[in-house]
């Protein structure tokens, strides 16, 4: 098993420079804190072999008071880019909505609730895509986030970088809800 807090130790804390916010819980049926992304959850089209690029189920809970809105990401801190990797990113979820099912993640958005949207992940496509460490470059630490906010919308244009879905969430997010999986792939 791969030591998450020796990864953590590395650094790239996507959260250091920004401002304390309230924590609450994200548990998953999926997906297990500390442990490695299950093969469904790994990428089948960046080619990691059984990789099927199917968003893990999240449910939250215990958001601060005030919440208007939820926003979800999953980020690889480690990957070898020198800005990290975006796997999924949406925003606009309604206050009342705190679970996503399995594949709530799929290209088409089909399985978002009404009013959300997800921005391209670093790949370049739509939604979620799954889990892909070079092979041999160790685990990777794969971030999942919801993100409670003060507003109910987001008004960012479909097309936006997710370092701009970033810097909007920034001075709405009431609170976080964290849960860190890994990823790696053999030689």
């Amino acid at each position: 098993m791969v030591d998450i807090n020796e990864l953590a130790r590395i650094g790239n804390d996507q959260f250091a420079r920004l401002e304390e916010a309230a924590e609450f819980s994200v548990t998953s049926d999926t997906v297990t804190q500390g442990q490695e992304f299950p093969a469904p959850q790994y990428s089948g089209a960046m080619g990691v072999p059984n990789g099927e690029d199917i968003s893990p189920h999240l449910k939250w809970s215990g958001a601060p008071e005030g919440t208007k809105s939820y926003a979800v990401t999953i980020f690889d801190p480690d990957a070898p880019t020198g800005s990290g990797f975006w796997h999924w990113s949406v925003g606009n979820i309604p206050a009342d909505v705190t679970e996503l099912a399995e594949n709530a993640g799929a290209a088409d958005g089909s399985g978002l609730p009404e009013g959300a949207f997800q921005l391209k992940h670093d790949g370049g496509g739509p939604g979620f895509i799954g889990a892909a460490p070079p092979a041999g470059h160790g685990a990777h630490r794969y971030i999942i986030t919801v993100h409670a906010l003060g507003v109910e919308k987001l008004d960012i244009p479909d097309d936006a970088s997710n370092a701009f879905f970033g810097f909007n969430r920034h001075g709405n997010t009431l609170g976080r809800a964290t849960l860190t999986v890994y990823g790696i792939v053999e030689d």
